[in-house]
């Protein structure tokens, strides 16, 4: 049987923790983000974890590699 590939885009977006959480960083926070306010900013900063569903498919499109 053939390998399984490492999904590409997720492997740029997503992280694995030593648990198997998968993080990632906050949308949005790019550009364009002089219309938002302080308090939103400041919550965007930083990153994320996924919910424990979606890390199960993260988990899978990464294979093997968690960065």
């Amino acid at each position: 049987m053939p390998k399984m590939k490492t999904h590409k885009g997720t492997k740029k977006r997503f992280r694995l923790t030593a648990k198997g959480k998968a993080k990632h960083r906050c949308a949005g926070t790019s550009h364009l983000a002089s219309r938002m306010t302080q308090k939103r900013k400041r919550n965007l900063r930083g990153t994320k974890t996924v919910d424990d569903v979606e890390a199960v498919r993260v988990r899978s499109a990464l294979g093997k590699h968690s960065y």
